[in-house]
């Protein structure tokens, strides 16, 4: 039995810290409750919000309908072979936990996704990445409940259709699916990854004298580069990474290089990746604040609530931002969160 809570406050379940009020509100906590609930929320046509971490969302101040929040715990080894192990992890559970717990256990590919906010269940959805690695690299499969064949599933990571901060459960399907576990294929043999400029002198700097790294000190060297350009949700509000880097071609790069010679950008199998907080900081944009909301004054890619803002003030921030880069580089951001209604 699920107890549904009317009027219910979400503003501690937004990262942004918006004062947000949900019509309706529940937690799953057993995924054997997950029809019944969908069945009662579609008999009455009520709009749906799956929540997790609350990390990649922009919320207006009133969310009709209800709000589910899945809160689904434990961890279960899967397969235990001699130089890998292949576990299953309930979307309730918080990601950066996630990633201490399998550190702890000596299960390696998680480290470089560290410090990200969230929930496990809430990753795949953005395929969330950082420092060289993607979730896609180490994810087995998706365990789903499908709401339109009404039972559960498991999705393949090719049926999962992942791609740059995008899934098919945010792009093409993004109402079908309901997460309720990911499996995570791990090594048992330390693999780091420490191609990152930005971790790689980390590395450096913490451990001058190390020949090579361990993944708790890649580990240590992600927390520790985070914590230094990302400001703590639970002490200045915002949603992590706002815009999207964004691809362009090869002749499109070199034009602009040639223009703007110190921009940065990075090898892209589609041509480049251009550095979206380069350009934002570029434009003066890095520090500045309107009314309650701005952007942070170390990482530019990063759009913050001072107190008091809401979804409608970031939307307008954000568009500001995005009307000037594309004015000067004839570029697009696109927004990296997701906003609901």
């Amino acid at each position: 039995m699920v107890d549904w809570l009317q009027n219910a406050s979400l503003t501690a379940s937004n990262t942004f810290g918006f004062e947000v009020v949900a019509e309706r509100y529940a937690e799953v906590s057993d995924a054997a409750q997950i029809p019944s609930l969908l069945a009662i929320i579609e008999q009455q046509n009520w709009p749906l919000l799956i929540l997790g971490g609350g990390s990649n969302l922009v919320l207006s101040s009133k969310l009709p309908g209800c709000v589910l929040r899945i809160a689904l715990r434990g961890y279960d080894v899967l397969e235990d072979h001699v130089d890998h192990v292949i576990i299953r992890v309930a979307a309730g559970e918080e990601w950066h936990q996630c990633v201490t717990h399998c550190l702890q256990n000596e299960w390696y590919g998680l480290e470089n996704l560290a410090l990200i906010p969230g929930s496990v269940g809430a990753a795949p959805v953005q395929n969330i990445g950082a420092y060289g690695v993607e979730l896609k690299d180490v994810v087995s499969k998706v365990d789903v409940y499908d709401r339109r064949a009404k039972q559960f599933d498991s999705l393949s990571v090719e049926q999962c259709h992942f791609g740059y901060r995008d899934s098919v459960f945010k792009s093409i399907h993004p109402d079908r699916y309901l997460i309720t576990h990911v499996c995570f294929k791990l090594s048992k043999v330390p693999r780091v990854s420490v191609a990152y400029a930005a971790l790689e002198s980390a590395c450096r700097h913490l451990y001058p004298n190390a020949a090579s790294y361990s993944p708790r000190q890649v580990f240590d060297a992600v927390c520790y580069v985070r914590r230094s350009k990302l400001p703590d949700p639970s002490k200045l509000g915002n949603a992590g990474s706002f815009f999207k880097n964004p691809v362009v071609s090869s002749d499109v790069f070199f034009e602009l290089k040639e223009a703007y010679p110190e921009l940065v950008a990075y090898p892209d199998v589609q041509g480049y990746k251009l550095a979206a907080g380069w350009m934002i900081d570029y434009l003066g944009w890095k520090g500045r604040r309107i009314e309650s909301v701005g952007v942070h004054k170390d990482q530019a890619l990063v759009l913050v609530n001072h107190g008091g803002g809401s979804r409608e003030s970031i939307e307008s921030l954000s568009a500001q931002i995005q009307t000037d880069v594309m004015k000067c580089f004839r570029v697009f951001l696109e927004v990296e969160p997701r906003f609901y209604p």
